[in-house]
């Protein structure tokens, strides 16, 4: 453990919420029983109805900071956090998905192994509503080739970036509300480093009020429309989900 706490990068996690109270509890839980000693946690929920608010206030001393109130959705959530963040690196989870044990030890010792990485990611599981595991999900080294021309072969579920890269290359793009995840690791790997851990660092949870299960027209419109003037020949459409 000493020696991961020497080569210990500080971490800002933003989690974007509105009205997960059912899964919110165990994102937290899954950042905070990873036991980084360098983590800001930022908590960005749109004003929720449901007992959110409840579970952000009961994990309060842990958050580094977090505000409930109305915003333009997922994407701008994210933005507000990240313009927040402090930390060397960054990533947002998903208040319905989690992080698996050793995930942020597992970012450490590739950042170690590849200290001129920009981006570092991994493998995902695709979990169910009670979190039970549906599959896994192996990648190979995301290249901007590779996502031009087979879809989305990353996960934020299990990427990490430097948070200097905002400052080169912007913010999420608002305009998109679901494929803005897409068009974001597109333009990260069409300029920076990345480099990819073959072990599966977090979840995708399938469930029926995921976007991934109720907007699937909204993904392929939206990825056509990333892809003018990007296409290397036919792409395939997300195919994890």
């Amino acid at each position: 453990m000493s020696k991961l706490r020497l080569n210990t990068p500080s971490l800002s996690i933003i989690i974007p919420s509105y009205n997960q109270s059912e899964y919110l509890e165990q994102t937290l839980l899954s950042i905070k029983e990873q036991n980084y000693p360098d983590i800001e946690l930022i908590v960005i929920d749109g004003g929720s109805t449901d007992r959110s608010v409840e579970l952000i206030k009961r994990y309060s001393d842990y958050i580094s900071y977090w505000v409930s109130e109305p915003d333009e959705g997922q994407v701008d959530a994210i933005n507000k956090g990240l313009k927040r963040a402090t930390g060397e690196w960054v990533a947002w989870q998903n208040s319905d998905d989690i992080y698996l044990p050793g995930a942020f030890s597992s970012f450490v010792e590739k950042l170690v192994a590849c200290p001129r990485a920009d981006v570092i990611t991994g493998n995902i599981s695709l979990i169910d509503s009670t979190g039970h595991v549906i599959r896994e999900v192996h990648y190979i080294k995301p290249t901007y080739n590779g996502l031009r021309s087979e879809g989305m072969v990353v996960a934020n579920q299990a990427a990490f970036w430097r948070r200097a890269l905002h400052d080169k290359i912007g913010y999420l793009d608002i305009q998109y509300c679901c494929s803005f995840d897409y068009e974001w690791f597109l333009r990260l790997t069409q300029k920076y480093k990345v480099c990819h851990i073959h072990g599966t660092l977090g979840a995708l949870r399938q469930h029926g009020e995921a976007k991934s299960s109720k907007l699937t027209s909204v993904f392929a419109e939206e990825n056509r429309k990333i892809l003018r003037g990007r296409e290397p020949g036919a792409v395939m459409i997300r195919f994890y989900q």
